[in-house]
């Protein structure tokens, strides 16, 4: 079971990246993925989930509007396209599953929850 996170990198306040989280070992479509982020000396911070049965989304207030969270399960990818970056969306982002919690545990906070994390790809927001 693995997860590669991709898809980081700098870029200006405003800007757009699409971070990309490919599975390996296993069908990610059948689970709940989210993405998690965590800056320099603060908490990790929950970013936004996908459910695997109906594929509805939820976010963090604080990307609601401009981070939208995908799936191809084609490709076993989940895809987070980040539009409007802004210097506090700096960090490394993560992504992770779960074969048991879907994203009722996203909604409640409980990252520890989720089994199985990508390494982090890193995003950087100049301004």
């Amino acid at each position: 079971v693995q997860l590669q996170a991709s898809g980081g990198g700098l870029v200006q306040a405003g800007g757009s990246l699409r971070l990309s989280c490919t599975a390996s070992g296993f069908n990610l479509g059948y689970y709940a993925a989210v993405w998690f982020r965590q800056a320099p000396g603060k908490e990790r911070e929950g970013v936004s989930c996908i459910s695997s049965s109906d594929g509805s989304t939820y976010y963090a207030d604080s990307v609601k509007g401009r981070f939208t969270i995908s799936r191809d399960n084609g490709k076993n990818t989940v895809y987070l396209q980040m539009n409007s970056l802004k210097p506090e969306d700096t960090a490394v982002y993560y992504c992770a599953t779960d074969f048991v919690a879907g994203c009722r545990a996203f909604v409640a906070g409980n990252a520890e929850i989720f089994d199985y994390w990508g390494q982090g790809t890193e995003v950087t927001v100049s301004s």
